[in-house]
């Protein structure tokens, strides 16, 4: 049975883990974290990718636990409502359509729960070396004694350890949006009763959304800036700062961001290579082709791209060089359009019609 290490234990590891399994492969998932990671913003399944949390048996319990708004509002600066909507809202496009938004923690807990039988889980470790040779990947852990294994795939996200081992320094693959996403928890103050609102105040913004039947909120802050430092402490104390010198509400989300035990924040960048694969190792999701939030399309690319390696690697009879090409030469276009939706519209949502297009730009019986 031939063995593949994921690095990466969010959404893209899991479903990649899924998929392998039922093609015969045993996958092994390393996770930084000490388990299933809570907190994230809400994140959207369209197009292509609903077909393939059906095909996962995930859709009914994805709609299940699929945000309920009723519309939302947009604020001046003052918090003055200038403009409402019943059909649509900016997080997830229009309220009758058929893709599902959900909380990230909520869709981690289900591809983790459809998955924790089939593969092997590491938690609270990470890769800190990768030797290959003619036969497979040796993979040195920070904890976990080493292993060889015959294929090696980075689904660790935007900052990909695998990624940096395996291809170079993150500054030559990644290309800065000019902002940043910070997003928290906190108490709803609010009141607000499945009801979104946004405000943008000149280089700053933000969207807050009721969640847990309307006990909590969700903030998702935005805010432009050149490139900082990635140090935690840091970016939450600029996070604070600015979210203070905002006139509607922004004392108490400060408050908010300083406490919360979620808090999150880094910034909007893509992630564009030549190619997502080199010898044994192969990139998935956000580790090789990071649309960045702006798109809305991360976890889509990551559900769709976990199918697709997975089908590729089934399909070629054991030539990983031939599965990685033929993955790429699938998945190309549908990046491309997907990524493109991040910069159609800097500081507002990329068109309908181009969100319709980039989510169903790929067939997965292709």
């Amino acid at each position: 049975m031939r063995t593949v290490l994921i690095s990466g234990g969010g959404i893209a590891g899991p479903a990649l883990a899924f998929w392998l399994h039922r093609h015969g492969f045993a996958a092994t998932v390393v996770e930084r974290g000490p388990g299933p990671r809570p907190g994230g913003q809400a994140v959207d399944v369209r197009g292509v990718a609903l077909d393939v949390i059906e095909r996962m048996d995930l859709l009914e319990p994805a709609r299940k636990v699929r945000t309920r708004m009723r519309g939302m509002s947009v604020l001046d600066p003052e918090g003055k409502e200038v403009h409402r909507s019943t059909e649509a809202t900016y997080s997830s496009g229009r309220l009758d359509g058929d893709d599902i938004e959900l909380l990230r923690e909520d869709l981690v807990h289900l591809v983790h729960e459809r998955t924790r039988g089939e593969a092997e889980y590491l938690f609270g470790d990470t890769v800190t070396a990768l030797v290959e040779d003619g036969s497979g990947v040796r993979v040195e852990f920070a904890r976990e004694a080493s292993r060889t294994f015959d294929l090696v795939v980075g689904a660790d996200g935007l900052h990909s350890t695998v990624r940096g081992l395996v291809f170079g320094p993150e500054e030559r693959f990644a290309h800065h949006l000019g902002s940043y996403l910070s997003v928290f928890s906190a108490e709803n103050f609010l009141g607000l009763e499945d009801w979104q609102v946004w405000l943008r105040d000149g280089d700053v913004g933000f969207g807050i959304m009721p969640v847990r039947d309307n006990a909590e909120l969700r903030v998702a802050f935005g805010f432009e800036s050149a490139p900082l430092t990635r140090d935690a402490d840091g970016l939450r104390r600029t996070v604070t700062e600015r979210l203070a010198a905002l006139s509607w509400e922004g004392p108490r989300l400060a408050e908010a961001a300083a406490a919360a035990p979620d808090f999150y924040c880094d910034a909007m960048a893509q992630i564009r290579m030549d190619s997502w694969s080199r010898g044994r190792v192969a990139l998935l999701g956000d580790a090789g082709y990071c649309p960045s939030p702006l798109s809305g399309q991360g976890t889509s690319l990551a559900l769709v791209g976990a199918y697709v390696l997975a089908e590729c690697l089934a399909g070629t009879g054991g030539d990983h060089g031939a599965a990685f090409a033929r993955y790429e030469e699938r998945m190309r276009g549908f990046v491309a359009l997907n990524q493109a939706l991040a910069t159609e519209n800097p500081g507002g949502p990329a068109s309908e019609a181009s969100v319709d297009r980039a989510k169903n730009a790929l067939s997965l019986d292709g």
